[in-house]
């Protein structure tokens, strides 16, 4: 579990506010002005008091806000070693990613996004926590120890999303009994019993094809040439935490992410955000206006992306946001080297051993 903890008040800070109330005291009870009745007197005397009030005042909250600045100095810290920055490039596939919390106070949310290059392609989960704040966090710190190990012990992604989902269901056990240790089993009225996770599991080829799995997340778009798609390949499946994953996982083929193709993925506080009118963000709109007037590179999307939903919701978004973009910059001749050899290894897997003419 993740802790910021305050720092204890010390001897020194507490030195001002000790010699501003002796000074008020002191002048209530060894001024002679102050024992006085007259208007001038009163008048003197409320001013002395106002002015300790308010340097009190002042004080208070100077100390409460170097606070506030070390609390949301430590959680950036823990956000960035949890949800770490992409590589730029991972086996030939471009990558930008960037979050924005809704919690700004301390600047932590609860979307979770990673790619990683793997002996079975690149591998990548994009995913939202009910919830933001430090909570949401040790659920996203969960789920992203899971996959950086199972991307690459598992051969198959319904195998790393059951490797998830354990995972999960794990972190809620242990967060209900540390929050009830009475109980010793997560409360139907505990919030922990409510968690849920919307999920996307993508796998992309050496030749490009790409695999999906979705928990009841929102499916990417897809950048070619000055289009902008939604891209969905199959029926989504629940959110992990509530209801048991199917007996049978098998991530289906979507199609090929040709050279210069792009994915988007997106946490739903993108579709979702809206402007002072209440006018949901469109973010079609915005990826269409991307590709026709801007090279399609994952940084130059995901900074029009963001800079259209600042703009939109007036610098104050109301959930947390994430977005991951993927780039095939892979060349075709690569592509085609990478499809031969496919085709290659699958015959010899057909045929292990070699035939002798006679």
């Amino acid at each position: 579990m993740i802790r910021i903890k305050a720092r204890a008040p010390t001897a020194r800070g507490a030195v001002l506010p000790t010699l501003w109330g002796a000074a008020a005291v002191g002048y209530k009870f060894g001024c002679p002005l102050a024992q006085q009745d007259g208007l001038g007197a009163r008048i003197v005397t409320s001013a002395v008091f106002f002015a300790v009030g308010t340097g009190l005042i002042f004080h208070v909250r100077r100390a409460l806000l170097r606070e506030l600045r070390l609390a949301r100095r430590a959680a950036r810290a823990a956000q960035n070693v949890v949800l770490r920055p992409l590589p730029p490039r991972l086996d030939e596939i471009d990558v930008a990613a960037a979050q924005l919390s809704a919690d700004r106070g301390a600047s932590v949310g609860g979307d979770l996004y990673e790619a990683i290059a793997t002996e079975h392609g690149v591998r990548v989960v994009m995913g939202d926590v009910r919830g933001h704040g430090l909570a949401a966090l040790g659920t996203v710190a969960a789920l992203l120890g899971s996959f950086r190990e199972a991307a690459h012990d598992e051969p198959e992604l319904g195998s790393v999303l059951r490797r998830l989902d354990r995972a999960l269901a794990r972190h809620l056990r242990e967060r209900a009994r540390a929050e009830h240790p009475a109980n010793g089993a997560a409360d139907p009225d505990n919030p922990v019993a409510e968690e849920f996770v919307t999920l996307l599991l993508l796998e992309i080829d050496r030749d490009g094809e790409l695999r999906a799995l979705n928990c009841g997340h929102p499916w990417p778009y897809l950048l070619s040439g000055t289009t902008a798609e939604l891209l969905s390949c199959t029926d989504p499946l629940p959110p992990l935490g509530p209801f048991p994953l199917p007996a049978e996982l098998e991530s289906l083929p979507c199609r090929r992410l040709l050279p210069g193709e792009s994915l988007v993925l997106f946490t739903d506080g993108a579709e979702d955000a809206r402007d002072s009118r209440g006018r949901f963000f469109s973010l079609p709109h915005v990826l269409r206006e991307v590709v026709h007037d801007h090279p399609v590179s994952p940084q130059t999307v995901l900074r029009m992306v963001f800079g259209a939903l600042l703009h939109h919701t007036g610098g104050r978004p109301t959930d947390d946001i994430a977005v991951l973009v993927l780039r095939n910059g892979r060349k075709e001749a690569q592509l085609s080297g990478a499809r031969s050899g496919s085709t290659a290894r699958a015959r010899s897997a057909r045929h292990p051993w070699p035939t002798t003419r006679h």
